[in-house]
């Protein structure tokens, strides 16, 4: 498991509206039982989300994506399977939302 990964929804519940899964965590931290993860969610579904600095928008797979920084959360890490991508290359923008969420600025 590698921070930024994205992983597919395991929850049949959610999996509609929050199709991906991506994995924030430092791997620093690989040895707990938990992942920390923020969820990618249909622009279409989440417009009303959208904040700026907060929820950047992600291009995955051809269609938009907002980044749920407020629906910041824990799953165990045998929930994640295989990763199907990554969004390391979008590091400084997700760090910049996770530190907005928590520092407003």
């Amino acid at each position: 498991m590698h921070q930024f990964d994205v992983y597919a929804n395991p929850s049949r519940a959610t999996r509609k509206a929050y199709p991906f899964i991506v994995d924030i965590q430092s791997n620093v931290i690989a040895e707990i039982a938990t992942r920390i993860v923020v969820p990618l969610g249909k622009k279409a579904h989440f417009r009303s989300e959208e904040l700026k600095g907060l929820t950047p928008t992600i291009t995955y797979e051809g269609e938009d994506f907002l980044l749920l920084i407020p629906q910041i959360a824990s799953m165990p890490a045998k929930a994640l399977k295989d990763p199907i991508g990554s969004l390391s290359h979008l590091r400084d923008e997700i760090i910049a939302a996770l530190d907005f969420a928590i520092t407003g600025i």
